[in-house]
């Protein structure tokens, strides 16, 4: 698995979980959305620390930048 994320793409993604989870907790989003935000947010912070995301590979998306040689 070749990592496709940038570090700004992966922080980002975190951050996005955090107020995420944070909201549902406060219980600003409740319910069916709720529940499918936060599986959003764990599959964000997953392919954060991996560093892959599946979704970027039938697009030819990365945002890692150029690579060094």
């Amino acid at each position: 698995m070749k990592k496709n994320m940038g570090t700004t793409d992966r922080v980002l993604r975190v951050i996005v979980a955090i107020v995420l989870a944070v909201l549902y907790y406060n219980g600003t989003i409740t319910g069916t959305l709720g529940l499918t935000l936060i599986v959003l947010s764990v599959v964000f912070v997953l392919t954060s620390l991996v560093g892959f995301c599946p979704l970027y590979l039938p697009f030819g998306m990365n945002t890692c930048g150029k690579e060094k040689s």
